[in-house]
């Protein structure tokens, strides 16, 4: 393996990277079925809240983290920490938790795969979820076309292979949600679900709620497993990290936004619930497109952009998989990216089976293998992972504020400023901590 790092050739390719791995399931399914469960517009502002106070300052950092080390999760805190310390640790925690994401993550992409051909052939009679995920042919031969997509791409090269695949597929991805919406926007009775999205009843939040809306920011965002960290690496310094990451978290909110523009008013068009869960997606929305005019049509369009926002995040995720396997390693990316694409496989196939072949009821009846991972990612690693990078980058135990400010502040664009210490330094911390504990007492 050649000891000089792959760069991304343009400031676009890096936002839509980025992007693209921040927008995927965590903003066209399950922000809008969270929305859903969870009271509507309260939801709403209370994520939106939670992306500008804790998204903003971790994904900051972590981008800084990644720039300055010019390395991988698994060997970026070697770089900066001090001699002694500890911090690498959680480089091989981030290893782990891009895998577990990926244990569910490559299921629901090939789900979603599922869908778009079924509609794509006009074969929709008798499509149901339940059916879907219990019939493991079904999973497990999707997963596959899934892992062979993605893992094909890396293969070829972090420009030729990466970069260039997802700048068109991002671009298309927000013509269809634009599209898309309007179209929603336009049905008959619309009016009731945009109330329903749009107009926030505060009586509905509760602690469930605060603790949902800032596990999905960070899943959303993809922040404390280095999924970031590793774009950073790939970047020159020419952009300051404030700027940029207003950048990625303002595409990202507009594609959620924009599911929900899609979702909502065509389930009030139609008399459907918008608290079906993570099904929404799926069993409503495929009941939407059946009763619509040129159902077919607005179907496949609805799915490709599903395909492709869920592709976005694999790709980006599984990206730092096998960079963080070359780095520990030394392999070559065309070897790293088939053994990485076996062993996502192969881990992946417990959420494949899990409502059919591979019982398993983690957290009681009704919870499946998909739930163990998500709670492994979404209410641990995610959360903790940030916690650990605000607390390395703002304390002298760490790298220090001063390390990461200059660093953040390389190039043009929206600066860090001193003033900002105190919310990086206490407010981000003391927040997911406290966010964490009334979450993981209120789950169990």
């Amino acid at each position: 393996m050649s000891d000089e790092r792959e760069k991304l050739g343009t400031r676009l390719g890096f936002l839509l990277l980025s992007a693209g791995c921040a927008i995927g399931c965590g903003n066209v399914w399950k922000f809008p079925w969270m929305v859903g469960q969870y009271g509507g517009g309260a939801f709403v502002v209370l994520y939106l809240v939670c992306l500008v106070v804790l998204g903003l300052p971790v994904m900051t950092m972590e981008f800084a983290i990644g720039r300055a080390a010019q390395k991988s999760p698994v060997h970026m805190y070697q770089a900066l920490e001090k001699k002694g310390q500890k911090w690498h640790w959680h480089g091989y925690a981030s290893l782990f938790g891009n895998i577990a994401l990926m244990a569910f993550y490559t299921v629901v992409t090939g789900w979603m795969i599922y869908y778009f051909v079924r509609f794509l052939g006009g074969k929709t009679a008798g499509l149901s979820f339940v059916g879907m995920i219990t019939d493991p042919k079904v999973n497990v031969t999707y997963l596959a076309v899934a892992c062979v997509i993605c893992f094909a791409v890396l293969s070829v090269g972090l420009q030729g292979g990466l970069e260039r695949v997802t700048k068109p597929m991002m671009i298309l991805l927000f013509v269809l949600m634009v599209g898309l919406a309007i179209h929603s926007a336009t049905l008959r009775g619309a009016s009731e679900g945009l109330s329903f999205y749009l107009k926030p009843d505060f009586s509905k939040i509760t602690s469930r709620v605060v603790v949902g809306a800032m596990n999905q920011a960070f899943f959303t965002l993809s922040i404390g497993m280095g999924s970031m960290a590793i774009f950073g690496s790939y970047v020159n310094k020419d952009q300051s990290l404030l700027g940029e990451s207003r950048n990625v978290i303002i595409l990202d909110t507009i594609v959620a936004l924009l599911a929900g523009f899609i979702m909502f008013p065509a389930c009030s068009s139609f008399g459907l619930e918008v608290n079906a869960g993570p099904s929404l997606l799926f069993d409503t929305m495929a009941t939407v497109f059946t009763r619509m005019s040129s159902g077919r049509l607005w179907g496949s369009l609805f799915f490709l952009f599903m395909v492709f926002a869920a592709m976005s995040t694999m790709l980006a995720v599984c990206e730092n998989i096998v960079a963080m396997v070359r780095d520990l390693t030394k392999w070559g990316r065309m070897k790293a990216s088939v053994i990485c694409g076996v062993g996502v496989f192969l881990i992946a196939l417990t959420t494949a089976l899990g409502y059919s072949r591979l019982n398993f009821h983690p957290f009681g009846p009704g919870s499946a293998w998909l739930d163990f991972w998500d709670f492994i990612v979404s209410n641990n690693i995610l959360p903790l992972g940030s916690l650990v990078f605000a607390l390395f980058c703002c304390n002298k135990i760490g790298w220090g504020w001063e390390g990461f400010k200059t660093e953040a502040n390389l190039g043009r664009g929206i600066k860090v400023e001193d003033w900002m210490k105190p919310i990086f330094r206490f407010v981000v911390p003391v927040c997911i901590i406290i966010i964490y504990v009334i979450g993981i007492v209120a789950f169990f």
